[in-house]
């Protein structure tokens, strides 16, 4: 099948190559601009952008797709179907009418719950027990487009935002594939209008922990945003990232250390505690909380929450 792909980051790279390994002839590749990185913020190519190269397929960046100027490459393409995947940019009418059968989304999470940017890090959040992997027709609205394949996937209570990330990227590839070769026989089903959630994008903002809620949810925050955007909290005036904890026993101020020995840093919350197990001081590198609490004065009553 003769494909246009929009997509931009590694979620997106991950089903770009599985579908050029399938056989299909990606004519064009979409993606954002090339963005400033590293040290020394020189412009780099998306993940996706470095995919397409490695594979001779032609690249086109528009910034935007609101002039119809930008459409040309896309109707030149003369593709049955556009794959687009975290692409970052909004399509207009004007480009999903393009495709001769239209445009295919593969989206992180069983719709219609978790429409919008972070599927993957509110069903964590959330404490879901399971996610999944959608191939849906695109539409105007968000997310909201009929669903031609469903594939499920478990939450394991160890998994990240990276791990589980990893793991629906992989099934989101496997899925178009499938998808794609199935095309005439998959039925789309519209969406139910019951259950309908919205994943907002993350904020350093809402990373901070709030020591008041219950420790279990704390613990899902951490587990949600790592790596991005890394839930942290006030220590002696700077950020102190929490990597990993566990829901232990424990009561006291919320914020308030209550435990800071033997390898084991224990800070109270609104409900239980969380033994903290592995954070990042501002400029240092990870370390479990042996190598933090040799490094670093601090004694049970210390509030973590200033």
């Amino acid at each position: 099948m003769k494909l246009i792909f929009a997509g931009t980051p590694e979620f997106a790279r991950v089903a770009l190559a599985a579908i050029s390994n399938a056989g299909h002839d990606v004519a064009l590749v979409l993606t954002q601009p090339d963005r400033p990185s590293g040290r020394g913020m020189k412009p780099t190519p998306s993940p996706v952008k470095q995919e397409a190269e490695k594979r001779g397929i032609p690249v086109h960046q528009p910034a935007s797709l609101k002039d119809p100027a930008t459409h040309e490459p896309i109707k030149a393409a003369q593709a049955e179907v556009m794959v687009v995947v975290a692409y970052g940019l909004i399509l207009p009418q004007a480009v999903l009418d393009l495709p001769a059968r239209g445009c295919l989304n593969i989206h992180a999470s069983l719709l219609p719950r978790w429409r919008g940017a972070a599927p993957i890090q509110r069903a964590i959040e959330a404490g879901d027990a399971d996610t999944g992997i959608g191939i849906m027709q695109m539409e105007a609205g968000l997310d909201t487009g009929p669903v031609l394949l469903e594939k499920r996937l478990p939450i394991i209570e160890t998994d990240t935002g990276a791990s589980l990330h990893d793991k629906l990227a992989e099934l989101g590839a496997q899925a178009i594939v499938e998808a794609l070769d199935k095309l005439n026989e998959l039925k789309p089903m519209p969406q139910p209008e019951q259950g309908v959630t919205y994943a907002a994008k993350l904020s350093k903002e809402e990373a901070r922990l709030d020591w008041t809620l219950p420790a279990e949810v704390l613990a899902r925050r951490i587990r949600a945003f790592n790596p991005v955007p890394g839930a942290w909290t006030p220590f002696n005036g700077e950020p102190l990232k929490i990597w990993q904890a566990q829901v232990v026993p424990g009561k006291g101020r919320p914020g308030e250390v209550l435990e800071a020995a033997a390898g084991r840093l224990v800070v109270a919350c609104g409900e239980n505690a969380l033994r903290l197990i592995e954070l990042q001081k501002a400029g240092a590198r990870r370390m479990d909380a042996a190598a933090f609490l040799a490094g670093m004065k601090i004694t049970p009553g210390t509030l973590l929450s200033d």
